[in-house]
């Protein structure tokens, strides 16, 4: 197996996917935003004053909006016109925030590259939003958790 987007001459290239039939296909990522107690139940509760938002809400937009942009950040990615873009927020524990995005498109190339930057601005918009109160916030195990159709399903376990 060889690079997609290294050619024979062993430069940067863009994959060709014109010949490829368009399919649905989605992809969802998640990641951990450890901020500890304290912060997380301020933040639960709405009571950090910000003048961005609503720490929540705020992260779930710049998400969505990364996912939209995801060709302007990674060179190389195909510009996709995204169907549907979701991205959660929930407590994941009694320290942590659980953010996941989820990317569909019917197209050509799969949408993993907007899942995980969905689910990654939407954790850094969090540590944006919260780090006058700490620094001591961890974004952690960002990840592809499943893809599907393309040529190879992915589920992880």
């Amino acid at each position: 197996m060889s690079f997609t987007h290294i050619n024979a001459a062993g430069q940067p290239t863009m994959v060709d996917v014109g010949p490829k039939a368009p399919t649905r296909r989605l992809a969802r990522a998640h990641c951990r935003v450890v901020l500890g107690p304290e912060l997380l139940s301020r933040v639960q509760a709405g009571e950090l004053p910000t003048h961005k938002g609503p720490v929540i809400q705020t992260a779930i937009l710049a998400g969505i909006m990364g996912a939209k942009k995801t060709a302007d950040l990674i060179p190389l990615c195909h510009p996709l016109g995204l169907d549907d873009c979701r991205v959660s927020i929930e407590p994941d524990g009694p320290d942590a925030l659980r953010v996941e995005c989820t990317a569909v498109v019917t197209g050509r190339t799969g949408v993993e590259m907007e899942a995980l930057t969905g689910a990654s601005v939407a954790a850094l918009t969090i540590y944006d939003m919260c780090k006058a109160f700490s620094h001591d916030i961890t974004i952690t195990g960002v990840q592809l958790v499943e893809k599907t159709g393309g040529k190879r399903d992915f589920l992880r376990s």
